[in-house]
């Protein structure tokens, strides 16, 4: 297995409804082309809320590639996230990690 840790940050006042996006419309994109989800989580230390951290799982890099292309292809979802901005959008910066669990580590 290999992991992606990706990070979102919000545009200003945009993170409540990047997590409705999430929620509402990326989830069910993400089961329609097998995208595996280990967890979201929400920075709750400090001052500020956000930025929003997403866990998925994939069986090999080639099946991260094929699943990404799909759900990036997807006219459906296109459609629908631009809906999600008509007032601008809502990421202003993604960061993504490609993650291989250690040999010790219980996350295999």
């Amino acid at each position: 297995m290999v992991y992606e840790l990706r990070t979102y940050s919000a545009m200003p006042g945009r993170l409540p409804d990047l997590n409705r996006r999430f929620a509402d419309i990326t989830m069910g994109f993400f089961k329609k082309h097998h995208i595996q989800v280990v967890g979201f989580l929400d920075q709750r230390a400090g001052r500020r809320l956000g930025p929003a951290h997403l866990l998925l799982a994939y069986d090999s890099l080639a099946d991260r590639e094929k699943k990404w292309g799909g759900f990036f292809a997807d006219q459906d979802r296109l459609a629908k996230f631009a809906e999600t901005e008509k007032n601008g959008p809502l990421v202003r910066r993604l960061t993504a990690q490609i993650l291989k669990p250690t040999a010790y580590s219980p996350m295999q």
